[in-house]
């Protein structure tokens, strides 16, 4: 299902939808409430959980409400996520 995700408001009400807020919690389940990478590094981690879309929102709508694209992360974990990805970003 693609999502218009082309403002900043149509953001702000995607992340509000019914459909995201159960997903996301869909997602954190699956991943046991607690961050993936600090898992992967043998650490635990369940405060501050964020949902992460793997393939960005805004360049990849058509995967907003899927959830092989979603993961937990820390927030800083994501902050670093995203940090690199515009660091990396050819758009």
């Amino acid at each position: 299902m693609k999502v218009d995700v082309s403002t900043r408001e149509s953001r702000r009400e995607f992340y509000l939808s019914k459909s995201w807020r159960q997903l996301r919690l869909e997602a954190m389940s699956r991943d046991h409430f607690e961050c993936v990478w600090c898992r992967d590094e043998g650490k635990v981690t369940t405060d501050n959980l964020e949902v992460d879309h793997i393939k960005e929102l805004e360049y990849y709508p058509e995967f907003a409400l899927d959830i092989d694209n979603l993961r937990t992360l820390c927030k800083e974990c994501h902050n670093k996520d995203r940090k690199s990805t515009r660091l990396n970003s050819s758009h």
